[in-house]
């Protein structure tokens, strides 16, 4: 089964299985333990801390292990929010980020801190200097990914470092998504990895804080790990995740180089092959392995059943489900269409046959999908436009003198991608100039009818109170018809 979700978890490196299973026989006993076991166990933590820093560019002294990736981006948040609260207690972080450090900045929030989130544009890119001027007085710590998560859209992090430097302010870098595959931006103060990112094993997370960056760890003190990660090490882990990071480095080069081509041809194909998808993230400033579409009309888990049937394992960056009614924090923050999301993520070693047999089979699945929710090429926009009086539809309403016709789509208690499905059938009932109100309690088509109706060149005219379109809950999304 090709298995195309690198960006959750990556698949064991053969490097890290043998060294895994190496260390379990020398690396088992308490590295803390002045003992023959104990000196042995120690030997083999040091020296993966010392690969671990050579390759993120730090000093092993800098370098502590944590459970995870998410314990590594909390700790690095609370504790350097800790050790600069006498500097302040405004916290800066884009929008993107992931949740693990919008957990950690609500719990400072929750404490009486202040927050600052940082728009990203359309590709989910922060613009440095609006990075930049969200730093004042009072700012204890910025925090910036080196890379996306879901869209893979590479963060301009040395600019923000050079910004924070001048005004003063460390800089924390989630590099959980580029450490091992890209080079570990320089500037930062606090950096947090992930060692199951980049084929070693799970449980094993990194937290690097720069000589002179004052941290103070937010649990109690424990004198392992320089204090800042208490508890017992999984020195095998340790020792399975260093031989891996390096092992990856030193084939960085090429496989990416292979990955990116491949990736290159997913971004043009897709589009091509499958009517009303757009391709989200930046395509230049991106993660060579990452590429995440979404499909109008369609929705994003019932998308990825079908391909789990066709045998193919991706992701999804949207929470837009049947099960789940909160989109994307990062797809609602770039402003994109967030049903029907698929987010491709390529292991070291995914084979070119794979790619193109997932490229010759999602067409059909795509289809066959929205063929099931009603909306099959046939369906959608087949409605004839300009002849159906106004107040037809159910749950419309009489328009106010001189007002400008409006038909009334009643969505309400349906879930995406219903309404977005809807609109495209309806809005062929009104003319070129005309207005379709949708009402929806689905949080999702706040987000989709604006992305639909750039997709399909027709005015998003903001929303109003689903009351003065006659629904008695949920919004009325606007949208003027412009298209011929």
């Amino acid at each position: 089964m090709p298995y195309f979700d690198a960006a959750s978890t990556a698949p064991l490196h053969p490097v890290a299985r043998q060294a895994l299973t190496a260390a379990l026989d020398e690396g088992w006993a308490d590295p803390a333990r002045l003992y023959r076991d104990g000196r042995r166990a120690r030997m083999l933590l040091d020296a993966a801390r010392e690969t671990v820093a050579e390759v993120l560019g730090a000093r092993p002294d800098e370098v502590s292990f944590t459970a995870s990736g998410t314990q590594a981006v909390q700790l690095g948040v609370l504790g350097a929010l800790a050790g600069h609260r006498r500097t302040g207690r405004h916290l800066v972080h884009s929008a993107v980020e992931h949740s693990s450090l919008l957990h950690a900045a609500e719990v400072h929030a929750a404490a009486g801190g202040e927050l600052t989130e940082v728009p990203v544009d359309r590709l989910g890119r922060v613009d440095p200097a609006a990075f930049g001027a969200a730093l004042r007085p009072g700012t204890a710590l910025a925090c910036l990914q080196s890379a996306n998560h879901e869209v893979g859209t590479v963060q301009p992090v040395a600019e923000a470092a050079e910004l924070c430097a001048a005004a003063g302010v460390p800089l924390l870098v989630d590099a959980a998504q580029s450490a091992g595959r890209v080079a570990v931006p320089g500037g930062w103060s606090l950096l947090a990895a992930s060692a199951h990112k980049w084929g070693g094993p799970a449980g094993v997370g990194v937290l690097a804080v720069r000589k002179g960056v004052r941290y103070a760890s937010p649990l109690p003190a424990d004198e392992r790990e320089r204090g800042r990660v208490p508890g017992f090490v999984n020195v095998p882990a340790i020792v399975a995740a260093a031989a891996s990071l390096r092992a990856v480095r030193q084939e960085a080069a090429a496989e990416n180089a292979r990955l990116h081509a491949l990736v290159e041809r997913i971004r043009a194909r897709v589009p091509q092959s499958v009517p009303d998808v757009e391709v989200v993230g930046d395509p230049v400033h991106r993660l060579p392995h990452v590429v995440t579409f979404s499909c109008l009309y369609v929705d994003g888990e019932v998308l990825l059943t079908e391909l789990d049937r066709a045998g193919f394992a991706v992701s999804s960056g949207s929470s837009c489900t049947s099960s789940t009614l909160t989109p994307s924090h990062v797809l609602k923050a770039m402003g994109v269409l967030t049903e029907g999301n698929v987010r491709v993520s390529l292991p070291y070693g995914a084979a070119e046959a794979d790619v193109e047999r997932f490229l010759a089979e999602l067409p059909g699945l795509v289809g066959s999908v929205r063929a099931t929710l009603g909306a099959s090429p046939g369906a959608v926009g087949a409605e004839p436009g300009g002849t159906e009086p106004v107040g037809a539809e159910p749950g419309g309403t009489e328009p106010g003198p001189g007002a400008a016709p409006v038909l009334v789509v009643d969505a309400l208690g349906r879930r995406c991608p219903i309404p977005v499905i809807e609109l495209a059938k309806r809005i062929g009932g009104v003319p070129t100039g005309g207005t379709v109100a949708v009402l929806s309690d689905d949080e999702a088509a706040r987000l989709d009818i604006p992305a639909w109706c750039g997709m399909r060149g027709e005015e998003y005219a903001g929303e109003a109170p689903a009351a003065d379109y006659g629904g008695d809950r949920g919004t009325a999304y606007l949208v003027v018809r412009r298209s011929a």
